[in-house]
């Protein structure tokens, strides 16, 4: 129905930058609202954040002022630029979408912040 691939993870210095991604296979219209999450090993699951078709956008306080959440609904795709990298940002990056009551995941990205 809904696939969702996440892409942009990597190796990167703290301090650093990345700029995560996350295509849908169907039209972002369809897309109520997007967000990122994360889950670092032996961690529990963490809201990053989140953005609505309009645009209203929602952060977790260890995002707030460092990462920015963006969407292009003609591409399809949902952005978390993330800025001033720290090591306990590292952890496999999720993205989700709500397609009307239904939940959806991609596989995720791996981000290591590392000197």
């Amino acid at each position: 129905q809904v696939q969702l691939v996440e892409s942009g993870g990597g190796l990167v210095q703290p301090g650093g930058s990345l700029r995560l991604s996350c295509a849908a296979s169907r039209s972002a219209d369809s897309l109520n609202v997007m967000g990122w999450y994360r889950q670092a090993p032996g961690k529990e699951q963490e809201f990053i954040a989140r953005i609505s078709k309009g645009g209203s956008t929602n952060y977790a306080d260890s995002a707030k002022d460092r990462f920015t959440i963006s969407r292009d609904n003609a591409k399809n795709t949902v952005y978390l630029q993330m800025d001033s990298l720290k090591p306990e940002d590292t952890a496999v990056y999720y993205c989700h979408a709500f397609v009307g009551s239904y939940s959806y995941w991609g596989r995720g990205t791996r981000v290591t912040v590392s000197s």
